[in-house]
């Protein structure tokens, strides 16, 4: 029941603040809600993906993705274009495979349910036991589905490609943290 409220709580206070920050105005991101924003900005100089140690003591074992293209309301995968939204992928499973070679996952949390406004994929070891019955199977991520509005996504190894999820608002917790 506790986490349920978390949960809730956590919603309710990333939809009712929007990102605010834009990099066009440096000003913005001092007085930011996100973090990453300020970390993205600092990438500029590099093109694409870079990735972050999770910051989030709880989590010691993850890492996160991000693409450092972030424009004042783009919070969402469907705010990437295609290539974009396979860069990010592709970056991210290169990374979790470096990592976890044949045991990794990715999740994308759903805007509806995040706590930084900037866009990111949370790569970490997948938890044994998770019920992967509700996946599709795809070849490769130009093949990923963009969630709907209000879902999250999570994606691991699978015979024949990767298995895609999208049954939940919050992915990451199939994780390891």
């Amino acid at each position: 029941m506790r986490w349920r409220l978390l949960l809730l709580a956590a919603a309710a206070w990333s939809q009712t603040t929007p990102c605010r920050c834009d990099h066009a105005d440096p000003a913005s991101l001092e007085t930011r809600d996100c973090s990453l924003c300020k970390e993205a900005h600092q990438q500029a100089a590099q093109p694409g993906v870079f990735f972050l140690k999770d910051a989030n003591p709880r989590k010691p074992n993850r890492i996160l993705a991000l693409p450092v293209k972030h424009e004042k309301g783009q919070q969402d995968l469907r705010d990437l274009t295609a290539a974009e939204r396979v860069a990010l992928w592709k970056a991210a499973m290169t990374k979790a495979q470096e990592l976890w070679p044949d045991a990794w996952g990715l999740a994308y949390n759903s805007a509806t349910v995040r706590t930084q406004c900037h866009l990111h994929l949370h790569i970490g070891k997948l938890n044994e036991g998770v019920d992967e019955a509700t996946g599709r199977t795809v070849r490769g991520p130009e093949q990923f589905p963009v969630p709907e509005s209000g879902l999250g996504v999570w994606v691991h190894p699978a015979k024949g490609g990767y298995h895609v999820h999208m049954d939940r608002e919050i992915a990451e917790p199939v994780l390891l943290r």
